[in-house]
């Protein structure tokens, strides 16, 4: 079975890293026909119209607003730039411009979306990215938007990313009825919203060791082997999801923090027949924990956020 964050993977674009820092050679593709632009603010993407079916509004560089020029790279011929348009200077309540999580149906699936992804996270980055944490003075860009230079002392900053893990607990004999996966919903969400746990990295901790952590720390449950299954960039704002399945070498359940308001283990039976009900709501199709959960069930399920 496809999963998303595997149909996003296949369709990467070149992203002409050792063409960033030369300056004619990128006004010479600004200017070249079929080039084509797209306009970002923060976190916040230009689309076409004001309502949630309008999707990321690409528009030629004659036609692009003013702002800092970005290259994203090439795909299928056709060189893509972002211009990085100043957050204040767009109205919160400007419908033409909409948040990546709330484009994010629309992009999922899309070629586009290696690229949208790789502007708002450059956007996002940049708009407050904005002193020298060495010497406090302000930052120029450099590289084409990818990179910060100090000019009092000369350190660059890169773009940040969160390493986060995201993962699906299991207990029992695999393939078993009686197997069971790990959910949890935070208070803020809507009733029947469910998801797999997640957590961030920390520094001097191995991968499978935050996964052991954020799972103990979330709802008492001990966690023994880990396999990665595959990764996702989330920049919402700068987090690189890292997929993980856990075994699970205990099942009573104890939150011993605030960040879920409850955590329930799933058999397949009752997560299909709960999910059909819409008394289950499971994530949307564009997030790894959506590919998952259906790698764990074995096929699709119905509904999402």
């Amino acid at each position: 079975m496809a999963h998303p964050h595997q149909r996003i993977s296949l369709t990467p674009h070149d992203r002409l890293g050792v063409h960033r820092r030369d300056a004619v050679w990128l006004d010479d593709r600004w200017q070249q026909a079929g080039t084509r632009v797209l306009p970002v603010a923060g976190g916040r993407v230009r689309r076409t119209g004001r309502d949630e079916g309008g999707g990321p509004a690409w528009t030629s560089p004659d036609a692009a607003p003013e702002g800092r020029r970005v290259l994203l790279g090439e795909r299928d011929g056709t060189t893509s730039f972002a211009v990085m348009v100043d957050p204040g200077s767009v109205d919160e309540d400007d419908r033409s411009w909409a948040a990546l999580r709330e484009m994010l149906p629309v992009v999922d699936g899309h070629p586009d979306a290696p690229l949208v992804l790789h502007a708002v996270g450059l956007g996002e980055w940049l708009a407050v990215t904005r002193f020298c944490p060495n010497c406090g003075a302000g930052l120029e860009a450099a590289a084409s938007g990818h990179e910060l230079e100090c000019p009092r002392c000369g350190r660059r900053q890169f773009p940040r990313t969160d390493a986060a893990v995201i993962m699906l607990v299991r207990h029992g004999v695999p393939g078993a009825d009686d197997e069971r996966c790990l959910l949890g919903r935070q208070a803020v969400w809507p009733e029947g919203r469910f998801s797999t746990l997640a957590g961030f990295y920390e520094p001097g901790e191995t991968l499978e060791d935050t996964v052991r952590r954020e799972v103990a720390e979330e709802t008492g449950v001990q966690v023994g082997d880990v396999e990665y299954f595959g990764n996702q960039p989330w920049p919402l704002p700068a987090s690189l999801m890292l997929g993980m399945v856990a075994e699970a070498t205990s099942t009573d359940i104890v939150r011993v923090d605030d960040e879920l308001e409850d955590a329930r283990w799933f058999t397949r039976a009752e997560m299909a027949e709960q999910a059909a009900a819409g008394e289950l709501v499971l994530p949307g199709g564009i997030s790894i924990s959506r590919s998952l959960i259906e790698h764990w069930y074995g096929g699709e399920l119905p509904g999402s956020w």
